[in-house]
């Protein structure tokens, strides 16, 4: 087990960096208009998180202890192939996880 001592150590550590983080922006910087670069590179962040996020789930799972899943790499395409045809985020998440269970279902 982990220190108490170290846990609440890091806990708050990152609560204030997460917070320092967000009052640059808001803070600081609410009030003033940004730079249009900024703005167009701010428009591609969560583009560029959320598959950083999905991808170890799909190539490296730890339900299957790193080894090769048809459901969940058939939900990514099912995802991605759904995103890019109705460009809407919301049918792309449905359709994935939709696919996700249906495979877990089916395959077992």
């Amino acid at each position: 087990m982990i220190d108490k001592t170290a846990l609440w150590t890091v806990i708050i550590g990152l609560g204030l960096g997460s917070f320092f983080l967000r009052f640059v922006f808001t803070g600081l910087v609410g009030d003033k208009q940004m730079p249009a670069w900024l703005l167009r590179h701010l428009r591609y962040t969560a583009v560029a998180i959320l598959p950083a996020l999905v991808a170890p789930q799909v190539l490296w799972p730890s339900a299957t202890d790193g080894q090769f899943d048809l459901p969940r790499v058939s939900a990514a395409v099912v995802t991605l192939g759904v995103g890019l045809l109705t460009k809407n985020v919301l049918a792309a998440i449905l359709s994935g996880a939709v696919a996700l269970y249906g495979m877990l279902y089916l395959v077992g």
